[in-house]
């Protein structure tokens, strides 16, 4: 059964580059600086699930020529993480499957009362999506496949912001610290996609070298890292890193 995750997005709240064309200190000729938000997708044997819906999503999608949606894990509510979501009416128009969501609860108040036309059908707009589940444990079973994860709780400023678990692959793209509850479950991952937002500390943010503590003190056979700022240059970035750690490009892919 074919099991790969890819890194949709992988630039902070306002991407790389800015709208301005801000591009900070990344260099414009590496096409790797060039950021869209924050958005992973798995492919799990016939399942197509993903975690957050990025402002980018639908040429985020378009680009890694993905054409369906069995599921949508959300992460938090921030718009970075939630703004593409009404692009999946594409999906239901092709299919007519609505597409079950998982969240917290805090997240699911959040999507209702900003999306309220994609979960009611009206006399314009029909019910694309609806809410599945806000538990810790999801398992999802399409054919053959059996696709288990596990949400864990992380700080990220004042939002209740979830980490995401599956088969040794950890996925953290906001966070500023991790409780010891949730560090218990990420030993012995095979890979750790992990926030590093900016060099110098930040209020919200997992900075570089608060990342590789982390890192350091979970030792997964291999880290990501992504939530990259127009401050983090691909190569620059790159040279500071010891081989099992690498930076995040948008599109990459890796067989789990």
């Amino acid at each position: 059964m074919k099991k790969k995750f890819t890194i949709l997005g992988c630039g902070s709240s306002l991407g790389s580059p800015w709208i301005n064309q801000n591009w900070g200190k990344c260099k414009k000729n590496d096409p790797r600086n060039i950021r869209t938000r924050c958005s992973l997708h798995i492919h799990y044997g016939p399942l197509s699930l993903f975690i957050d819906t990025s402002p980018d999503i639908r040429q985020q999608m378009i680009k890694n020529k993905i054409k369906s949606a069995d599921g949508i894990f959300y992460t938090h509510e921030h718009a970075d993480q939630i703004a593409g979501i009404f692009e999946f009416r594409g999906i239901f128009m092709s299919n007519k499957n609505t597409i079950p969501l998982y969240c917290n609860s805090q997240t699911k108040r959040v999507l209702k009362k900003s999306y309220p036309w994609l979960f009611k059908n009206s006399k314009y707009y029909p019910k694309i999506m609806y809410f599945k589940s806000t538990k810790d444990v999801i398992s999802i079973k399409k054919n053959d496949a059996k696709f288990k994860i596990t949400a864990f709780k992380v700080e990220h400023g004042l939002v209740k912001t979830r980490g995401y678990l599956f088969d040794k692959v950890a996925y953290i793209s906001d966070f500023k610290s991790i409780p010891n509850k949730s560090l218990d479950l990420l030993k012995n991952l095979n890979y750790l996609i992990v926030d590093c937002f900016k060099y110098q500390k930040w209020y919200t943010h997992s900075s570089f070298d608060e990342t590789m503590e982390i890192i350091k003190f979970l030792k997964p056979k291999k880290s990501i890292l992504t939530n990259l700022h127009v401050d983090m240059d691909y190569t620059q970035l790159k040279k500071k890193l010891p081989k099992n750690v690498v930076p995040a490009f948008d599109g990459m892919k890796i067989n789990f």
